[in-house]
């Protein structure tokens, strides 16, 4: 540090020496100015009275005294003093300062060519007497001069990057670039060449443009996988007193597939439950690969064994273990082992690695079964059985059979599951597994019963096997013919003979097997009628037509015709179904207008419109009763009581809520805390209350005085505000107190025998024995005396 801070004060001498020389011994070609003569009328170019060079100064300058920068000299000062030099631009007074007497220019701060390289100034030559220019300003330029004062820097570092695994030497990694704030056109201040320091001999860069490069071949990420280096740039051109900086670059290897996967082990063993379903995993192979992600996926395929059919291998997506699933039911008592040979390989391999051998591994796996004791198979587990729904209660319909695969070989117990024949339509034999019918079946009501059959182990009753039975009930001719829809036939008044009135057609809830046939006509004592006939249109359709014209609502409005339905079973079954026929008014179309009587009823009276009037009148009228009612229902009592209502039969309500304590607008407060306000305010009454209600009672003596009451109230609200357990909101606090008086007087009887009363009693006497005790108490002896017992 001590030698590179010699030799950098030691450049700044030689450079500032160099520039001194330079500022006085090479002046610049003089910058002409032109000035005009008067004689003749002519112009003439004059040379420039003064002039002055381009100056230059060094940056970063530490002496005490002010940096001599230049001299200004013009031809008109003569060395009399009549002549001053004045100094304006770009850090004059500030930076720069003139002897205004002989134009030396000194600079008087240290300089930075990195924060500004030039500096631009205009100068000028006055009269000191009147200040008047003896030289037109001119301009000139004051450059700082740059030295090695900045070192090389890494703005983009550090610096990470990453190369492939087993990458060839110069293989390029990254490219670390270094920026030095110093002038580049001026000497080796800028020029930086790079080096490695850390990661050798790994990589290398080079010296003039910074690529990292590979310097080793075969660097293997499964041995080391990152290298930390240190990247130097020095300036001048690397020689000795040059500034340095350095970065740090992370360089990462990765993966390529350069490692074959292999089996941990070169054989496995493992067990299995035979009770296992299918899909199940029965192992997982456990395979290593040095390589990771795509490098390390894996690929899995049983090559030999005797469970090619049986079994599957798979990868596990997530941890690429070998995962051998079951694809088939297995059964202990048929084969007991099984043995595969498996194989894994990579699914990503890399061609450039081959050379490294096969990239592929085998191992043998073998497969234990292990017996449990299994429930019973069925020998078919669905079973479809058929029987004709005119069966008899008991009839056979079909048999299960079900065996133990244990080699116990238990016997096996038969039941329906009741969940399946909520109805009990079946039995089984809890032996030999015999079906047989338990109640009589309707095919029309459900065709196929879906039955779960039960089968048990006798000896181990936990073990349950099951199946499933669909019993088809078949078809028999158990279901006369009808009518496919409920008829509304009408016939026109204007109908002529043979006209087709309707088209009828039957349905048949039996499904025969050839289809349904159906065949018909009327019944016997309507086939002699004068007025319809039937016609079977042989398509399971009939149609009826009219024998004459000429038909009246007022002679019949409706005629029923009864039509025979047969179908084509064996045996054939028909029924009877009736017909109704109205007669009715049509317009020209056909379409019917008004049928039966009750149409000419009408045609003979009120229109249909006439009608409708009259209800939508009495519909209007019954509603505004109805509000007549409702707002008379709604009207309000009156407000002021009645003299003969009972004024302790009815509460008054006031609405008025106050605002608690704080609240001293709504009420006061005050009158409610110092009860002597009460006192003092002469018992005023509110408005809104009826102020007294007179006594029922009629009575001389006058009412008592109410002290007591207050007096009472007074002490128990003294009380209640020295009481520190009382509750600091408002309450409500119940006394019972009892006065000694009160204005309606005793209501004993025991007092009326001392009353002069002039009431008489004596009629009690006449109401008969149940009244006689109260005749005693209240009535008179004949001799005025009163009776009392």
């Amino acid at each position: 540090k001590i030698q590179k801070k010699y030799y950098k004060c030691f450049l700044i001498f030689l450079i500032s020496l160099g520039q001194t020389l330079q500022n006085i011994f090479l002046p610049l070609p003089p910058v002409g100015t032109y000035q005009r003569s008067c004689e003749g009328g002519a112009h003439h170019r004059q040379r420039r009275s003064w002039v002055w060079n381009q100056f230059f100064v060094l940056e970063e300058y530490t002496g005490d005294e002010p940096l001599y920068v230049g001299k200004l000299h013009s031809d008109v000062d003569k060395g009399e003093g009549q002549v001053k030099y004045v100094l304006n631009g770009q850090g004059a007074t500030s930076i720069f300062t003139i002897d205004e007497n002989t134009g030396d220019i000194h600079a008087t701060k240290r300089l930075d060519r990195e924060e500004q390289a030039y500096y631009t100034l205009r100068a000028q030559a006055r009269n000191r007497e009147n200040n008047l220019p003896v030289e037109p300003e001119s301009e000139f330029v004051i450059k700082v001069q740059d030295i090695n004062d900045n070192e090389p820097k890494f703005l983009n570092g550090p610096y990470s990057a990453r190369v492939p695994e087993m990458s060839p030497v110069g293989t390029s990694v990254v490219t670390v670039v270094a920026t030095d704030a110093d002038d580049p056109t001026y000497g080796n201040s800028a020029r930086v060449i790079y080096s490695i320091l850390e990661g050798q001999p790994y990589f290398s860069v080079e010296p003039k443009t910074g690529v990292v490069k590979t310097a080793l071949p075969n660097m293997d990420r499964e041995a080391r996988d990152q290298y930390l280096l240190v990247i130097q740039a020095k300036d001048m051109v690397g020689q000795m007193g040059g500034l340095s900086g350095t970065t740090s670059v992370m360089v990462t290897l990765t993966d390529v597939n350069d490692n074959p996967p292999h089996f941990s082990r070169k054989s496995y063993q493992f067990s299995m439950s035979e009770s296992l379903p299918v899909a199940s995993v029965v192992a997982k192979i456990k395979t290593l690969d040095s390589d990771v992600g795509p490098n390390a996926e894996m690929e899995y395929r049983i090559v030999d064994g005797d469970g090619l059919g049986l079994f599957r291998i798979t990868p596990d997506r997530d941890t690429q273990e070998g995962l051998i699933t079951l694809q088939k039911g297995l059964d202990f008592e048929t084969k007991s082992s099984y043995t595969l040979r498996v194989e894994v390989s990579n699914r990503n391999i890399d061609l450039r690695f081959l050379s490294l051998g096969p990239f592929s591994d085998t191992a043998t796996v073998r497969l234990i079964v292990e017996n449990v004791d299994e429930p019973p198979v069925f020998s078919l587990p669905l079973s479809k059985m058929l029987i004709s729904e005119a069966a008899k209660v008991g009839t056979t319909i079909g048999t299960v059979s079900a065996h133990d695969p244990d080699s116990t070989n238990s016997p096996i117990r038969y039941s329906i599951d009741r969940n399946t024949d909520l109805e009990r339509f079946f039995n089984i034999d809890a032996t030999t597994g015999v079906i047989s019918t338990a109640k009589p079946l309707d095919r029309e009501v459900n065709a196929i019963h879906n039955v779960t059959i039960f089968a048990m182990e006798s000896l181990h009753p936990l073990q349950v096997g099951k199946c499933i039975i669909l019993i088809t009930v078949t078809d028999i001719n158990d279901n006369a013919p009808v009518f496919a829809i409920e008829y509304e036939t009408y016939l026109c008044e204007s109908a002529r003979p043979g006209q087709v009135i309707e088209t009828i057609s039957a349905m048949d809830r039996d499904e025969p097997q050839s289809g349904h046939r159906f065949f018909f006509s009327l019944t016997a004592e309507a086939a002699g009628n004068l007025n319809f006939t039937l016609r079977d249109n042989k398509d399971n359709t009939a149609s009826v037509l009219t024998m004459r014209g000429g038909f009246q609502r007022h002679d019949q409005t409706m005629y029923r015709l009864p039509v025979l339905i047969m179908d084509g079973g064996s045996p054939a079954l028909s029924s009877t179904n009736t017909l109704s026929i109205r007669v009715c008014d049509c317009d020209p179309d056909g379409a019917p207008q008004s049928c039966g009587s009750e149409a000419s009823m009408l045609s003979a009276g009120l229109s249909t419109g006439a009608l409708i009037a009259i209800l939508a009148c009495i519909l209007t009228l019954l509603v505004l009763v109805l509000l007549i009612v409702t707002m008379r229902r709604r009207k309000k009592e009156p407000l002021i009581l009645d003299e003969e209502r009972d004024v302790r039969e009815n509460i008054v309500r006031y609405d008025d809520e106050g605002g608690g304590e704080e609240d001293t607008e709504a009420f006061d407060m005050v009158a409610l805390r110092n009860l002597k306000l009460v006192r003092e305010s002469g018992g005023k009454t509110r408005r809104d209350v009826t102020p007294e209600v007179p006594s029922l009672f009629l009575s001389s003596r006058p009412p008592p005085d109410n002290g007591i009451f207050r007096d009472f109230i007074w002490d128990r609200l003294k009380e209640a505000d020295v009481d520190a357990s009382a509750p600091p909101y408002d309450s409500l606090q119940t006394y019972a107190f009892e006065g000694s008086g009160s204005a309606a007087e005793s209501l004993s009887s025991l007092d009326s025998l001392s009353t002069d009363s002039e009431q008489n009693y004596d009629y009690l006497s006449d109401w008969g024995p149940r009244f006689k005790k109260l005749a005693d108490l209240y009535g008179h002896s004949d001799d005025g005396n009163l009776f009392a017992s």
